[in-house]
């Protein structure tokens, strides 16, 4: 159950952006029997999800009962994300998933009385299945089969909105679908084939052979569809590394916010820039990254930019797909890591994390580690936490406790100008102090009869512009 609290007001409020997505994306919720095939590639299988009501099962390979009731708690978050009812949810110990059928022959029947008994329309795997388990599982419990990267393909098509971001997911999606593939009936016939001679049956001149089959039609469209968008990908990243040199040139630092799904990244970043950018307790609800300019105290501007989220497992579609845009933070001077310290598994997320920014070389940045949501956790939680990452700094983006010291903490951390000048500056190039401000980091300051006296620490380009004024 979502809470929400509305504070009272008499004016009608001004809503911000983020505002304006939530009570669009709250409009939309999906109709129960209603399709969402695909209608680009025809007469193609593909998992696009009708979740109305479900039934999760997962399989317990490793770690402790804990951690398995906690991939399944997360796996229904997933699936209500989706827009779906969870009915149940079944675990398997298991050494290894089986590999005809992901679960054990006699769970696959507690699954099918289950699957009965709740009226579920569809079935959800926790991990990736392959294409002959999909095909089994289904064929033996009569439902809709959907594995957990298929699930969180469809969130990340759901919330999508950037054209960057559309294209990210729908490469993703296809990526996902190839090996997938299945015909059915008159789609396995073939096309363009003819018998010949006589003129009878056939295709005409230049139609007759074997032709290809519709599966292998839609296979070569979606290649075609594949290597298209990876172009307009490589399109979009450029104009991207266009604007990330135009940044740098200028030594303004930037600071990437990650994190685990749902762990209050968006909120910080309305917090720490009043960006006003989307809220929402669900997991994936931002997948456009949003970057924001602020400053520290001391007058230094510096960028935030929010990213999208993480979670265990995060399927390596995604990854590839947005590539791009997670290099975002690898390109960063500072990784702030967002926890959710609410959370019964804060470490698991840690960990899952800093995975992902391996992949992307951004594990090499230096990070700073923050716990959220301490107003929702337990103190037990709290001290334990403490005493396991004692840099980090612990807020609550929903009250503002530990945003004073958070900001603190991310000034201390930006990278500092390298050279170290006194100058003094005429009243009349205020352009050159109020440039020093935001570029540089001023460390002494006195206002004398023919200008400004400062001590600075500046960039090279900087300080090449301000030598004349060495004093």
């Amino acid at each position: 159950m979502r809470n929400t609290y509305q504070a009272p007001v008499l004016d009608e409020p001004d809503l911000t952006t983020g505002d304006l997505e939530l009570e669009e994306r709250h409009s939309l919720r999906r109709v129960a029997g209603l399709s969402t095939e695909l209608t680009d590639i025809t007469e193609v299988e593909y998992r696009q999800l009708r979740l109305e009501r479900v039934v999760l099962v997962g399989v317990w390979t490793e770690g402790s009962v804990e951690d398995a009731d906690n991939s399944l708690t997360e796996l229904a978050q997933l699936a209500e994300t989706a827009g779906s009812q969870v009915l149940e949810g079944l675990i398997q110990r298991r050494r290894q998933p089986d590999a005809a059928t992901f679960i054990g022959r006699g769970k696959v029947d507690e699954l099918r009385d289950a699957v009965v008994a709740s009226g579920a329309d569809t079935v959800i795997c926790d991990g990736e299945l392959s294409p002959s388990q999909l095909r089994n599982l289904e064929q033996q419990i009569k439902v809709k089969v959907v594995d957990r990267t298929a699930l969180i393909l469809d969130i990340f098509a759901q919330h999508a909105k950037s054209k960057e971001g559309k294209a990210q997911v729908e490469l993703a999606q296809l990526q996902y679908l190839l090996p997938r593939l299945r015909g059915w009936g008159e789609s396995l016939s073939r096309q363009g084939g003819g018998a010949g001679g006589g003129g009878s049956g056939g295709g005409g001149v230049g139609t007759r052979g074997p032709g290809e089959t519709k599966l292998e039609t839609d296979r070569r469209r979606i290649n075609q569809r594949i290597a298209k968008l990876r172009r307009e990908i490589k399109a979009m990243r450029t104009a991207r590394d266009t604007k990330r040199s135009r940044r740098q040139a200028s030594g303004t630092p930037a600071v990437a916010i990650a994190g685990y799904t749902n762990a209050g990244k968006s909120s910080l970043l309305n917090r720490l820039t009043e960006a006003g950018v989307l809220v929402e307790n669900a997991l994936f609800a931002t997948l456009d990254p949003t970057t924001r300019r602020t400053s520290a105290e001391d007058g230094r501007v510096y960028t935030l930019s929010d990213t999208v989220g993480f979670v265990r497992h995060l399927p390596h579609q995604i990854v590839e797909a947005f590539r791009s845009t997670l290099e975002e933070v690898a390109d960063a001077d500072l990784v702030v890591h967002v926890v959710d310290g609410s959370h019964p598994d804060p470490e698991g997320q840690v960990s899952a994390v800093r995975e992902v920014l391996g992949e992307v070389g951004a594990d090499r940045i230096p990070e700073l580690l923050v716990i959220n949501k301490m107003d929702a956790a337990d103190e037990e939680t709290v001290l334990r936490l403490k005493r396991a990452w004692p840099d980090a700094v612990f807020v609550s983006a929903r009250s503002g406790s530990g945003i004073s010291e958070l900001r603190a903490a991310i000034a201390e951390r930006l990278p500092r100008p390298p050279v170290d000048m006194r100058i003094l500056l005429p009243y009349s190039r205020a352009d050159l102090v109020a440039r020093v401000h935001r570029t540089g980091q001023v460390l002494q300051s006195r206002h004398l009869d023919d200008g400004t006296e400062l001590r600075v620490l500046v960039d090279e380009r900087l300080a090449a512009d301000l030598e004349e004024f060495r004093c």
